[in-house]
């Protein structure tokens, strides 16, 4: 598990929390709100705290081994070994698209060139209209 090597690693302690929340992004390889693993750290290991669990979350974000995002007021997290990649959501339906994190490449030269300024594109979430959405809406008017 390449979470519990870069703790070990760093000289951090492989508490079993630690390791439950590890094994919970290596089994699932989905997105997952702070909710979502709170669930399955209980279902798992009753009675943990929830501020152990944000703490740890904070820890393998730090650690670089989960991603953070927010999608409106909510935190999604996902293992880096998906890589980097962005989210199109759907503010009608809720569908979700992933795209490729190349789609930015010209919007940071462009910044980097006019601005002298290097954006950090790691992992996006953009809220819009699908084109399902959108043909469903452009029918009934």
């Amino acid at each position: 598990m390449s979470c519990l090597k870069t703790l070990k690693a760093k000289g951090l302690k492989l508490t079993p929390q630690r390791i439950l929340i590890a094994e919970i992004f290596h089994d699932t390889k989905d997105h997952l709100t702070a909710e979502e693993i709170i669930v399955h750290v209980r279902n798992r290991m009753p009675g943990v705290n929830k501020s152990t669990i944000y703490r740890t979350l904070e820890l393998l974000e730090g650690a670089g081994c989960i991603y953070k995002s927010t999608l409106g007021d909510e935190s999604i997290y996902h293992h880096k070994e998906e890589g980097h990649h962005h989210h199109l959501v759907c503010r009608r339906c809720g569908k979700t698209i992933d795209c490729e994190e190349n789609i930015f490449v010209p919007v940071q030269k462009s910044l980097r060139e006019k601005y002298d300024f290097q954006v950090d594109f790691r992992h996006l979430v953009m809220s819009g209209v699908c084109n399902d959405c959108k043909n469903k809406k452009s029918q009934t008017t």
